[in-house]
């Protein structure tokens, strides 16, 4: 990776679930009720690693909302296990993310940065969805570009192409700040963005929630707090 001037930049776009939301704490809570109910039980890892492989299929096909992918993603765990989840628990996975929290560090960096950069957010989420979190994030973003706006998830360029219209900016001037490769630092190079992968490597081992890709990030961080430092050092 070869060295990025920080400073060069004006706005950063953040990804949100996994880099802002500790999204996998959030996911195991949630899935690991409907299964208990049912008499299951699978390790973190491998409920990780069929989250990220059944909200993948279902994203590909035909636009849902989030909440209703997430909702389908639950029906999965039980067709693949052998159960029939209710109303309550398919719906109990999409309004969990309204209990989601920040990591540790991502208000406090959120804050630095903001006094440095204008703050977008391009996210798979609804927008009603995406409320819930915002209000934890302790910071105003000046644009949120979500997967319903857009009417289809990331990794489709369509996504950061939308953000690029809005912000109004060259892309050269626009930094993508992300956990995931496959959504995130994957397309986001392609398109031309610069892009800083922040590897929260999932506790649970592998790629975590999210499908295993390789990407080149121009930058990579292990957490926000770094990124943050790494701005400040610059001044």
């Amino acid at each position: 990776m070869q060295a990025m001037k920080l400073s060069s930049f004006e706005v950063l776009t953040f990804d949100c679930y996994g880099t802002l939301i500790d999204w996998e704490s959030g996911i195991l809570r949630a899935v690991q009720r409907v299964l208990a109910a049912h008499g299951r039980e699978l390790p973190p890892a491998e409920i990780l690693e069929r989250f990220a492989r059944y909200e993948s299929t279902i994203q590909t096909g035909p636009y849902r909302t989030y909440r209703d992918v997430l909702s389908r993603v639950v029906d999965e765990f039980g067709r693949d296990l052998g159960f029939a989840p209710s109303p309550e628990e398919r719906a109990s996975l999409p309004e969990s993310i309204a209990r989601w929290a920040p990591f540790d560090d991502t208000v406090p960096a959120l804050r630095v940065l903001a006094a440095r950069y204008r703050l977008a957010v391009i996210s798979n989420v609804d927008d009603d969805l995406f409320a819930f979190s915002e209000r934890r994030l302790g910071v105003e973003f000046d644009e949120v570009v979500t997967a319903q706006q857009v009417g289809g998830y990331k990794p489709a360029a369509r996504n950061f192409e939308l953000a690029l219209e809005r912000l109004g900016l060259p892309i050269d001037s626009i930094l993508h700040v992300a956990q995931s490769l496959f959504h995130d630092i994957a397309p986001a190079k392609r398109l031309g963005f610069a892009a800083v992968h922040v590897n929260r490597v999932s506790p649970h081992g592998g790629s975590g929630a999210t499908m295993p890709v390789n990407a080149r990030p121009d930058l990579e961080v292990r957490d926000l707090e770094t990124l943050a430092k790494m701005v400040l050092a610059e001044e």
